[in-house]
């Protein structure tokens, strides 16, 4: 996502214009434009442009001089890049200590350092393995995965070349400007190798490992490197002498006209996109910057070189760095704005950022003719320190002290007669009653905030990503999401737990992964259909089953409201609808009445004006959206909760 200029390689305007496109096409994806599902697609416009850029420069260097120096190539990669990603990077810390849930800061802290050391794309694609991070609130330096690529490209891609640079000279390519033409067919067998791999590694329903991977990746900043190697061997191409070239400039006009294609309709979890299309959209772009470099007259240059395209690229690095965390903070929820108008205000505050940050900041280091001669040093000091702050500052605060709870207060609830309550019910295992959690995440998330209590003991057997829903295919915040491994076998898990523990009551809370869309019967469906409430409903009659199982009396708690993410134009995802929740919830009371169980109002008690909120009771009581924290539970959910389940135990409904 950025360039250099050197006085071996004329400034070329129209680049300039790519990457505004590039950078427009990515805002507009990430403000949720219908008319551009694809518009991701410009980041490879800017690998495209990287791997061109670096790869000229660096031929360029060598035919001048013979060689090339590293470490002042590097050095202004730095200059270039460090800077304002520090400042991203401290500001993001300072505004997400204030905004994150402390279930996501520790996620934050790691996508922190891996940006810092540029392989946040190998962060992006393994966050599967922690499930809060994976399904919680997109992390604000996300998109640092494609830095993170490019950076590897710069450091590697010269060590190769330079090798292969002198492997020309010592098979007999003297002329320095005839060495490019052995590059050449090097470059395009690693772009095919990284074309492969990516065919080969994507996996439909999960294709992180190939979007973020930097092989699969690789073969738009090497199509870009190509490109260079190519014109590098035409000194016209470089020196920007007038010249015409129709057929360069049909191809141009194909590869525009392919590239909106792409931008109009790709999806990122598109086979062929990974099969192929990667390298028919970098093919694309390149041959669009092909013809603006080599007819600099031509009508492709002087459209990409028009003043608002020009402006909006030399900023392009920054908007990139700022649009996406100021895009996470600037919701529909706390602006009030929604559709094209949150849209706007984003876009605004992105490029006020960006305009500043490249004026006080990026443009004074990249300018100044000599740096002082400790400033390696001070670069290093400046990432250790942003690392330390990393590190330090996004340790969740002390949770607060639990409070005692009065477990004799609360008055009988009404509900089926049992005629020995469940702690002195025959065959029961010894000692003090017990009360087992069983659910998904956000069970997970309340059983085991509880505060410990002497009366009584409290298991938490809810299964982290789990429901009770298990249709294979699923729509996750829009987009396909797989079932977990293992949540196929939710049943045999539960039926582990209640084994193991025996209680005296079993509670049982499930959100999210039943107000999802899933396909059934050939077509996605969702709670509140017939045919979908019937698959529900046989499954709750399971879960009930299974929770009863040893006799333990079963409570069924409702499914508050929820806010997990917002729709990229401000929107609430289906799964979010408060009309699902109560859906589910009508479910859950007629298979109490089915089964004889308890239902108690959770949806009440965490939203008590009817909707959702982040704080009820004067605390804290949503981390994100969907899960409880651990002040809520205990101040508020707890004193109302334990009493009613400590009663059911040793009282009986």
């Amino acid at each position: 996502m950025s360039g250099t200029r050197r006085a071996s390689i004329p400034y070329q305007p129209a680049l300039d214009g790519v990457r505004a496109l590039a950078v427009a096409a990515v805002l507009a994806f990430h403000g949720g434009v219908a008319a551009l599902p694809g518009g991701f697609l410009g980041v490879d416009a800017f690998f495209v442009l990287s791997g061109f850029l670096i790869t000229s420069l660096l031929l360029a260097e060598h035919r001048d001089t013979g060689r090339v120096d590293l470490v002042a190539f590097w050095g202004r990669r730095v200059r270039r890049l460090l800077p304002a990603l520090l400042l991203v990077l401290l500001v993001v810390l300072l505004v997400s200590r204030k905004l994150l849930p402390g279930t996501e800061l520790g996620a934050l802290r790691w996508d922190e350092l891996a940006a810092l050391g540029y392989v946040a794309n190998w962060r992006m694609a393994n966050r599967e393995g922690d499930y809060f991070a994976a399904t919680g609130t997109a992390s604000p330096l996300q998109h640092t995965w494609s830095l993170g690529i490019e950076e590897q490209f710069y450091l590697l891609w010269p060590l190769l070349l330079i090798a292969l640079l002198a492997w020309a000279a010592r098979r007999g390519a003297t002329v320095p400007g005839r060495r490019p033409a052995a590059v050449l067919p090097v470059v395009l067998l690693g772009a095919a190798g990284s074309a492969l791999a990516a065919a080969a590694l994507f996996t439909p329903g999960a294709p992180d490992r190939v979007y973020y991977g930097t092989d699969t990746r690789a073969v738009a900043l090497l199509v870009g490197a190509a490109l260079a190697a190519l014109l590098a061997q035409r000194r016209e191409a470089v020196t920007g002498r007038p010249a015409r070239h129709p057929v360069l400039g049909g191809l141009a006009l194909a590869g525009a006209a392919l590239t909106g294609w792409c931008w109009a309709t790709a999806d990122g979890g598109d086979a062929w996109l990974y099969r192929g299309g990667l390298t028919a959209a970098a093919l694309a772009v390149s041959a669009v910057v092909a013809h603006a470099v080599v007819s600099p007259a031509s009508p492709t240059a002087r459209l990409l070189a028009l003043p608002p395209l020009v402006w909006l690229g030399r900023i392009s690095y920054g908007v990139y760095l700022w649009h996406w965390p100021l895009f996470q903070w600037l919701t529909a929820e706390r602006t009030g704005l929604a559709g094209l108008a949150l849209l706007a205000a984003r876009c605004a505050v992105t490029l006020a950022a960006a305009g500043g940050s490249y004026l006080l900041v990026e443009r004074p280091i990249r300018r100044a003719r000599r740096l002082p001669r400790p400033a390696p040093a001070l670069a290093g000091t400046a990432v250790a320190g942003v690392a330390a702050v990393a590190v330090l500052g996004t340790v969740p605060p002390a949770p607060p002290p639990k409070p005692a709870i009065a477990l004799d207060a609360a008055p009988p609830t009404a509900g089926s007669p049992t005629t020995v309550p469940p702690a002195r019910r025959p065959g029961r295992r010894p000692g003090p009653p017990r009360i087992a959690f069983l659910g998904d995440s956000v069970s997970w998330s309340l059983g085991t905030y509880l505060p410990e209590q002497e009366k009584f003991a409290v298991s938490v057997r809810a299964v982290q990503g789990c429901g009770i829903a298990r249709l294979p295919e699923v729509r996750y915040i829009g987009e396909p999401h797989p079932n977990y491994p293992g949540c196929e076998h939710w049943d045999d898990r539960w039926q582990r737990g209640v084994r193991a523990d025996d209680p005296d009551v079993a509670v049982i809370l499930l959100d999210r992964w039943e107000l999802m869309d899933r396909r059934l019967d050939g077509r996605w469906q969702h709670v509140g259909e017939p045919a979908f409430d019937r698959y529900l409903s046989g499954e709750l009659d399971r879960a009930v089953g299974i929770a009863a199982s040893r006799g333990a009396h079963v409570t069924l708690l409702t499914a508050p409201y929820t806010r997990r993410a917002e729709r990229p134009d401000g929107g609430l995802w289906p799964e979010d609808d408060p009309a699902r929740v109560d859906a589910w919830n009508r479910l859950l009371r007629a298979a109490a009445d089915r089964h004889h169980a308890s239902v108690l109002d959770l949806n009440r008690r965490a939203c008590p004006d009817g909707r959702f909120t982040w704080d009820a009771g004067g605390v804290r009581v949503r981390s994100d959206g969907l899960h409880f924290t651990p002040e809520g539970v205990q101040r508020w959910i707890a004193p109302w909760l334990l009493p009613e389940l400590y009663r059911l135990a040793v009282r009986g409904a």
